[in-house]
């Protein structure tokens, strides 16, 4: 019986990459949806994505399509949907589908679709439906997680480009927030606290109308939630502590401190204002008030961004916004801050990495054990050598 031939070797001209579900996991894919825009230069590339990690791909010059697989609207129920969706890719004829996700639905879905070449790991019971599965190797599990995809494609006989993460803000957002940025800057503390009592960010017409005066401060951004559990959460409280100290230490209008998040945040993001109640306008409540493409255009622009383990703990990383990760449960090798602008902090406990959503043990000590004085410390330096650097 003859090789199968290799994906280089069929050379498909429409290809679909199935993407992960989570933000973070999609932002470590990037690398790999580069590379498999490297070896395929002419081929149209459709990004099948779920809709809050859509704007990952949105302007992504290796991807040519965004198909939205939104099951609560357009395919809902686990069977019907799924017929529905493999229905609806089958009019577009792909060549050759790549699988990031591991799910047994994501293979099943193109085999439905009739895609001829199904590549993917061999994850979830799915093998029998690829044609072309790869296996784990052990040693890929010590590596960090955008080896994993980028492996994936050199198993496929595809040559791999570099593993650097690559995300990209359309022009008109990137305009909106450096616009809104630019106002924090400069504004002085009464007016921005005035500003963030809206539902939503200020557009740019009301940014112009603002105008800019006084002294450039920085602008930093926290980052408060993570969907995994509270054992990827460093205590609210302690985001407070920090808030306090860098409010107190860089003057009564020397920062400006942005909280991102969805609206589930947003009772974190009032706590770490109260927690600043002597200047309570140097915190900037915007959970739930920004898509995730405008967060990124945002983060992009922050001076120093501190960050649980999370979605935008990624998205940060690429765009090489200076970063501070705080980890607790999770593994900081397999998932860290892919990134020289980043830091880890992190306490070695013989329990950890336990990769449990909650404290098994009932201490937190892996997060507890960090305080707001560790992380000043190194937010200081990093604004320090921030202000050198562009002096």
């Amino acid at each position: 019986m003859s090789p199968k031939p290799s994906l280089l070797e069929l050379n498909p001209k429409k290809i679909l990459i199935r993407s992960t579900n989570w933000i973070g996991d999609a932002v470590m894919t990037t690398p790999a949806a580069h590379s498999i825009r490297e070896n395929f230069p002419d081929a149209e590339i459709t990004m099948l994505a779920v809709p809050w990690v859509a704007d990952i791909f949105r302007v992504s010059p290796d991807v040519d399509k965004l198909f939205i697989y939104d099951k609560k609207h357009l395919y809902p129920g686990k069977i019907k949907g799924v017929f529905k969706l493999a229905d609806d890719l089958k009019e577009f004829q792909f060549d050759a589908a790549i699988l990031f996700q591991n799910a047994f639905e994501a293979a099943l879905i193109t085999r439905l679709a009739g895609i001829p070449v199904r590549a993917g790991y061999k994850r979830d019971g799915r093998g029998i439906l690829l044609s072309h599965g790869v296996t784990i190797s052990d040693e890929l599990k010590t590596k960090h997680q955008i080896h994993y995809y980028q492996n994936l494609l050199a198993e496929l006989g595809l040559a791999t480009a570099a593993d650097t993460l690559q995300l990209h803000i359309p022009k008109e957002l990137d305009q909106w927030a450096h616009g809104l940025v630019d106002c924090l800057r400069y504004q002085s503390p009464v007016s921005l606290f005035e500003q963030q009592q809206g539902p939503t960010a200020p557009g740019l017409p009301e940014l112009k109308a603002l105008g800019q005066d006084g002294v450039a401060i920085p602008v930093i951004g926290f980052n408060p939630g993570a969907a995994f559990g509270p054992a990827k959460q460093w205590p609210v409280d302690k985001f407070g502590e920090l808030a306090s100290l860098i409010a107190e230490n860089y003057g009564e209008s020397g920062c400006v401190i942005m909280v991102f998040g969805t609206d589930t945040d947003t009772a974190a993001a009032q706590k770490i204002r109260h927690n600043c109640m002597r200047t309570p306008y140097h915190v900037l409540d915007m959970t739930g008030k920004t898509s995730l493409k405008q967060a990124m255009a945002l983060i992009n622009c922050c001076d120093v961004f501190v960050t649980n383990d999370s979605g935008l703990m990624h998205v940060a990383a690429g765009l090489g916004t200076p970063s501070i990760a705080i980890f607790g449960s999770t593994d900081h090798v397999a998932t860290g801050p892919y990134s020289k602008n980043s830091i880890i902090l992190r306490r070695e406990m013989a329990c950890s990495p336990c990769m449990q959503t909650h404290c098994p043990q009932g201490h937190l000590r892996c997060l507890e054990s960090i305080s707001a004085n560790d992380v000043y410390e190194e937010l200081a330096g990093m604004l320090s050598r921030n202000l050198l650097g562009s002096s």
